[in-house]
């Protein structure tokens, strides 16, 4: 497929579809822009930003639809509506899929709206101790899911605390919940009719992750002339309320965690190894985009393949599986800790996946201090400040996840 084939496409929010000759799906994607995110498919540097998978994908695609949205907010949830229907193989090959959220509704007197990964749903962990009436996701990035969250819940707010609502009495928290109550991020529950209209809400919030906006907004519609002729005109004022914030949705804040793709950003990943003489073996990824330590974006990896004090194979082992996750924004430059025998790993693991990424690794002294970076001259000397950024921050991310799980394991 050529760049020139593609469709007339808006400079507007939505979702877009790569399909193939027999019109199947091969990738599905979001976009702030469908224009600009699906015209980058077609850049000279499309392998070293995204990966040889989607390479392949696009080199197989023969046409591209898409279905345009009001907001970037209902784009992110219709993505993941798509990707669990239709699971195309480029969304999902080479993927753990176990590490991403979801969101679930719990079955009870007052639902609660939860983020659980994936992995807790699959081993049933989560359903041993809660039942649930419904699941939506998965979604891989976890910052966005949080904002999306924050978002819909201004527009209907909802239980998220970890223990069940049976009353505001005899809790720990009981402050807390009030003090949300107050401000609108949590709903009253003070009497029958309170009750009646939270679980209305539970059900509009369904009815949203469905993807089911124009339907969602026929009924608030409904609801609130009933509430009128009833002249219950405060119970109206909330429905209209609602159907305004659906109509206009603020989501600049989710806008943040989508920046990668307007193209203008600068990605660092820093990886760091940490163990007690190969014991309880873990390894880190952080990002840094443009100089920012961005923390939704951190991943930790326990390390499956290594039995022993060997960190280039295990850094070796965080690279493939960093590098089978494709939906995860392809950094500028790698920042790796170690000598030049961790260098040349880093370099030839980039190399075998056909990403053609800088990386440069960090020598320490005895103390553990920075003493030199090796690789490429114009990457050490431009980004020094944000080479040793990333790799403090890496050692720190690092060391903190080996303490807690070395503490897991003595209990």
């Amino acid at each position: 497929m050529q760049k020139s084939d593609l469709p007339d496409l808006p400079d507007a929010p939505g979702v877009y579809f790569f399909r193939n000759r027999q019109n199947q799906i091969l990738y599905i994607g979001k976009a702030t822009s469908l224009k600009d995110r699906v015209k980058s498919y077609f850049s000279n540097d499309l392998i070293s930003a995204r990966g040889p998978r989607l390479v392949d994908m696009v080199t197989q695609a023969e046409t591209v639809t898409f279905e345009e949205t009001d907001s970037v907010l209902e784009a992110l949830i219709l993505e993941a509506n798509y990707i669990r229907h239709y699971q195309p193989i480029a969304n999902s090959d080479g993927k753990d899929d176990k590490s991403f959220n979801h969101v679930v509704i719990t079955k009870e007197a007052f639902p609660r709206v939860l983020m659980v990964r994936g992995k807790d749903l699959e081993n049933g962990s989560f359903q041993n101790n809660y039942k649930t009436q419904a699941v939506f996701g998965p979604f891989p990035q976890s910052g966005q899911l949080k904002e999306a969250l924050k978002i819909i819940r201004r527009i209907f707010p909802f239980f998220d605390t970890k223990k069940p609502i049976t009353s505001l009495s005899n809790r720990h928290d009981v402050g807390k919940l009030r003090f949300n109550q107050q401000i609108g991020i949590y709903p009253g529950i003070t009497d029958k009719q309170a009750e009646q209209a939270y679980q209305e809400s539970i059900r509009h919030i369904k009815l949203f992750f469905q993807g089911k906006k124009k339907k969602l907004q026929r009924e608030l519609e409904r609801s609130m002339h009933n509430a009128a002729k009833r002249e219950a005109f405060e119970e109206a004022q909330r429905y209209k309320q609602q159907l305004f914030s659906l109509t206009h949705i603020n989501d600049i804040a989710l806008l943040k965690h989508t920046r990668h793709q307007t193209g203008k950003h600068w990605r660092i990943e820093a990886y760091d190894v940490a163990h007690l003489s190969g014991k309880a073996m873990v390894g880190v990824m952080v990002v840094l985009e443009n100089g920012i330590p961005d923390k939704s974006a951190y991943r930790k990896f326990k390390i499956r393949s290594v039995n022993q004090s060997n960190d280039t194979a295990a850094l070796t082992e965080i690279l493939e599986r960093r590098l089978g996750h494709n939906e995860w924004l392809y950094p500028n430059l790698v920042v790796i800790d170690g000598g030049k025998a961790q260098l040349r790993v880093a370099q030839s693991v980039l190399k075998m996946h056909g990403v053609r990424v800088p990386v440069v690794s960090v020598v320490k002294d005895d103390r553990h201090k920075a003493r030199e970076i090796l690789g490429l001259k114009e990457y050490r000397t431009q980004y020094e400040s944000d080479i040793l950024l990333a790799n403090a921050e890496a050692h720190r991310f690092a060391l903190d996840y080996h303490r807690k799980l070395r503490r897991k394991n003595l209990i």
